[in-house]
């Protein structure tokens, strides 16, 4: 079975430094596949060049068999791929439902509407506050409008870059559990996590960068119980 995502040989570079090296993964159809490791480790930069944010310097990115790694980030999205960034960039003076129709501005479909009832059925908050300036939110129902607004433009494979950086642990656990709620309704996840363990809990595979290269590879389970990373990034001796 041809995979859904499939990074091969994957090298960006920043100037003179290579911040991602050589790095080869793929995601298939239905899964959650998380990319773990610490600050620099090219977590980031892997989803910002697979969403057509960054240009690789060599190596290759397909999605549903189609190479993307040449392909402006507007086109990546028609195509079915949606990037939540770090730091949610939602925009602060816009009201919640611009900002989650700014996610559709690719569209030119009839079903706009359906998918606003669907946001707001999966962030309940969202619909209550839907014209209230989304500066005035927390950071978790930031985190909350961000996931959403990707949502809207229906993708088949979600790219999710720090999802519970700098929640509480009540809203990490809720941002985690519509991970596995958007799995459950057919959407497939590529999750950057400094949360390790929350990560690989809910990851069917995940894959541990250091310093811009891939250093172990394995099941969600099969991560959770290696020693190095229980030592590494779960805080365990």
């Amino acid at each position: 079975m041809t995979a859904m995502l499939e990074v091969k040989d994957l090298v960006v570079s920043y100037g003179q430094i290579k911040a991602v090296k050589g790095i080869s993964f793929s995601v298939d159809q239905g899964q959650v596949v998380c990319l773990i490791g610490t600050n620099g480790a090219g977590k980031t930069t892997t989803l910002r060049t697979i969403s057509g944010l960054l240009q690789p310097a060599s190596g290759s990115i397909t999605f549903e068999g189609k190479r993307i790694d040449t392909m402006p980030a507007h086109e990546i999205v028609t195509l079915g791929l949606a990037h939540s960034p770090e730091g949610r960039r939602i925009f602060p003076r816009m009201s919640v439902e611009e900002n989650l129709l700014l996610g559709a501005y690719t569209r030119q479909d009839a079903g706009l509407k359906d998918d606003l009832d669907a946001a707001y059925e999966l962030f309940p908050i969202l619909g209550e506050r839907r014209s209230q300036p989304a500066g005035t939110f927390s950071g978790g129902e930031q985190q909350m409008l961000a996931m959403g607004r990707a949502m809207m433009s229906r993708p088949r494979l979600l790219l999710l870059d720090e999802p519970s950086m700098g929640l509480s642990p009540l809203m990490m656990k809720k941002i985690m559990q519509t991970v596995r709620t958007l799995r459950g309704q057919g959407t497939t996840i590529l999750l950057v996590e400094q949360n390790a363990q929350a990560a690989l809990s809910l990851a069917d595979h995940g894959y541990v960068l250091e310093v811009g290269s891939v250093v172990l590879a394995g099941t969600g389970q099969e991560l959770l119980a290696s020693d190095e990373v229980r030592k590494a990034y779960l805080g365990e001796d």
